[in-house]
């Protein structure tokens, strides 16, 4: 009785989320990504009034049913000077997986508004931007890509973050493949600010200070925010006291 309990609660933790999600009906699950909407969400600091370095981290629901249970992130830069921004990210339609191409940074993802996790300006950028062109190519997953449990856009992301000193940033819970480590068993999460411990993506946790406690099921996540006061549910995210407003205006940079 016990162990069937035991089953009962896992499966409520890691899949009440998603369902959660779906019943809400706010993620199209049958949307059509040739008419979805791919317009600036006006995030990104306007390239007429920012000379300064800026680099800027997003992501956004992915897209069709996966945005119940995950979200697609990826990396934008601009050199001081530059009048357009570069995006950086991985998708599985192309080898080799890793594009780094002149854009709008802060676009719809195929109908999903994106939320800015970190927004570098002036040294700052210029230091994190010398840093990554550096690392991109040495990225492990050139040539390789699954969407679940990972290599992903997830896990590009939160390879160049651990790769890049000048990134100070934590992903979401629901960056799906963001654990992934490869034939690593023991690495710094991705924030640099712990350690984690992965099973191929499929079974793992991580523990530090940007991350807080997390447990890692199938790439789905359950666990502690003690910086928001809250708790991280698979699909939904971190659910808290303190949790910081998603950007709804445009950043700016001095």
């Amino acid at each position: 009785m016990k162990i069937v309990l035991t089953l009962l609660v896992v499966v409520a933790l890691f899949g009440g989320g998603p369902l959660f999600l779906w019943w809400l009906g706010d993620i199209d699950a049958r949307g059509d990504w040739r008419s979805a909407d791919r317009t600036s969400a006006g995030l990104a600091p306007d390239l007429e009034n920012t000379p300064t370095a800026v680099v800027q981290i997003y992501s956004a629901r992915a897209f069709n049913w996966r945005g119940i249970f995950a979200v697609h992130t990826w990396v934008a830069t601009k050199p001081e000077g530059a009048t357009q921004y570069t995006i950086h990210q991985v998708t599985g339609w192309g080898r080799p997986t890793l594009s780094s191409r002149p854009g709008t940074p802060d676009r719809a993802w195929f109908g999903s508004v994106p939320s800015v996790h970190a927004t570098l300006c002036g040294a700052a950028a210029e230091l994190a931007i010398e840093q990554i062109q550096e690392v991109l190519p040495t990225y492990p997953y050139m040539d390789r890509y699954r969407a679940w449990p990972g290599p992903n856009s997830n896990t590009f992301v939160a390879w160049l973050i651990r790769e890049v000193p000048a990134l100070d940033a934590a992903l979401p819970s629901t960056a799906m493949g963001k654990d992934y480590l490869g034939s690593q068993l023991v690495a710094r999460s991705p924030s640099g600010t712990g350690m984690q411990v992965s099973l191929g993506g499929y079974l793992g946790g991580t523990i530090g200070l940007d991350e807080g406690l997390e447990i890692h099921l199938g790439g789905l996540v359950v666990g502690i925010d003690p910086r928001a006061l809250g708790i991280k549910l698979p699909g939904v995210g971190t659910l808290g006291l303190l949790n910081k407003p998603e950007a709804t205006s445009q950043a700016e940079c001095p």
